[in-house]
């Protein structure tokens, strides 16, 4: 079944900006065409369930991104009827200790079934690619930094453009940059798929 953009975020009960976001951020993928023609399959459908049970278990978008990465159509599926949503805190002390407590525990299950699917594809993959010397020296070490510098909050986003072509990008970008980048993407689709 394919969907518009609204009819996808109806189902999902999540808004249609939400569903630009999680294309933007590499969570979903791009429709195959774009506009006000633009259709989503149940594929879509399928992430975006996943996505809001993981975020309802407390786990940042990046920590999702990279567990969805890789993961063939199936297997989103798979893991999606088989994890149930995190139940509703009953009172504020609930709510505090769901937070505290560890949050894939309840997941681990449901990615453990996937991890040869997942292994398969990461062992395909490129290797990583590393920051530099001078951004991992202070952050990955045990000594704690001083409180008078920022955090570092930057990360890379690795974009599949062809099975052949990833693109690298570090995170976050201005607004400029971002509507720079997302149009660089559909151009570099646009161009490989013309193979």
């Amino acid at each position: 079944m394919e969907y518009t953009l609204a009819d996808l975020a109806r189902v999902a009960d999540v808004t249609t900006r939400t569903v630009r976001y999680y294309i933007e951020q590499g969570l979903l993928p791009s429709p195959k065409q774009l506009g006000p023609n633009a259709r989503y399959t149940e594929s879509h459908l399928e992430r975006l369930r996943l996505i809001k049970k993981l975020q309802a278990a407390y786990l940042p978008l990046a920590e999702i991104r990279g567990r969805l990465d890789g993961l063939a159509d199936h297997e989103i599926a798979q893991m999606s009827a088989s994890v149930a949503p995190a139940p509703v805190a009953g009172s504020a002390i609930d709510y505090v200790r769901s937070v505290l407590r560890e949050p894939e525990a309840d997941y681990r299950m449901a990615f453990a079934r996937t991890a040869s699917a997942a292994a398969t594809a990461a062992a395909a993959a490129p290797a990583p690619v590393e920051p530099p010397a001078s951004q991992t020296t202070a952050s990955n070490s045990d000594t704690a930094k001083p409180e008078t510098s920022e955090p570092d909050r930057s990360q890379w986003e690795r974009i599949s453009l062809h099975p052949d072509v990833e693109l690298h990008i570090r995170r976050p970008l201005g607004r400029i940059k971002n509507k720079r980048v997302d149009r660089l993407i559909t151009i570099a689709r646009q161009l490989l798929e013309d193979e």
